[in-house]
């Protein structure tokens, strides 16, 4: 198999595999009462967030010094997202 067939047969595993993550998110929030949903949970441990991104939401996402953690929930969809702070100032102490 060559290398350019192997790379779209894992694009398409790992887009099918995000894709029923989504489905899955949705389909059990639809189940809940309308007044329950949150738009927001975990399927098999994997953060989503549908709810539409606010700029504190952004900013705690990307730029948190308040937390130590690199990789916090996405601001909108399926994973995670990289907090630069920690990154680019690992010296300062979280209090």
């Amino acid at each position: 198999m060559s290398r350019k067939k192997r790379r779209s047969t894992v694009n398409v595993a790992i887009t099918t595999f995000f894709a029923t993550l989504a489905t899955v998110a949705i389909v059990e929030q639809l189940k809940r009462p309308e007044e329950e949903r949150t738009w927001q949970g975990e399927v098999i441990g994997i953060p989503y967030d549908f709810r539409p991104p606010t700029p504190e939401r952004l900013k705690a996402a990307f730029w948190n010094a308040d937390s130590d953690k690199i990789f916090t929930p996405h601001v909108f969809g399926i994973g995670w997202s990289i907090n630069l702070y920690p990154l680019l100032n690992p010296l300062k102490k979280i209090n």
